[in-house]
């Protein structure tokens, strides 16, 4: 004998005014019918709809907030993506020259370091550039060093003196620091243009607001 299936009585309903019976597990579905309708209505609230309080200025508004929104879920990904490519190509480019062109090489002190100094003062001394001459100026050295001491010093082809080369653990940090900035700097932009056609719908809004006053007070006042 063939099984019949036969509806089930508790089955959720929810009709056009958002009236909602029991469902499958006995509870009373009434309210939760009701908030998804009015969940649905505030999502659509800002659309076109029949509300005759709503106008076409508010309508523009929501487009143009859901526009910037698309904006920024799309352009803050490119930008940092681009941002953080051109940060690496060139701060790998510059590490790589750094390092390659750059030398330690001692540096002898002409003067002593008093003992109470702070970290690294700087004191003359005198140093060997690669073509062999002798070049004299300023390098850091330890507090209490005495004269005639040698320390190393971080020099170019010139015979110049540097600072130490840049590092490529450095790049990796300028990389991140800069897909973070063109992240929010995509951000700053686009909540600045919203702001702007924030306050000049506001007054699109508020002269519309006046002038319907204007027409309804009359009518209100009985005034001609």
């Amino acid at each position: 004998m063939t099984d019949l299936v036969r509806p089930n009585p508790h089955r959720l309903r929810i009709g056009a005014t958002g009236r909602a019976v029991l469902g499958e597990d006995g509870r009373d579905e009434t309210v939760l019918g009701s908030s998804r309708v009015r969940a649905v209505r505030v999502a659509g609230g800002r659309w076109r709809d029949r509300n005759p309080l709503r106008r076409s200025v508010d309508r523009v508004e929501a487009v143009a907030v859901a526009g910037l929104t698309v904006a920024f879920l799309a352009g803050a990904p490119v930008a940092a993506l681009a941002a953080g490519h051109a940060v690496y190509s060139i701060g790998f480019r510059t590490a790589s020259a750094q390092q390659a062109a750059w030398h330690r090489v001692p540096a002898v002190l002409l003067a002593a370091v008093p003992a109470a100094g702070y970290g690294d003062d700087q004191v003359p001394a005198s140093w060997t550039a690669p073509d062999g001459t002798r070049r004299t100026g300023p390098v850091p050295a330890p507090s209490g060093a005495r004269a005639g001491r040698k320390v190393m010093v971080w020099m170019a082809a010139d015979g110049r003196l540097t600072g130490t080369p840049l590092q490529f653990s450095q790049v990796w940090g300028l990389v991140v620091l800069a897909t973070g900035l063109a992240a929010l700097a995509v951000g700053i932009i686009l909540l600045c243009v919203g702001q702007l056609a924030h306050l000049t719908l506001d007054r699109r809004r508020l002269a519309a607001w006046d002038a319907d006053w204007r027409a309804t007070e009359p009518l209100w006042t009985k005034r001609p």
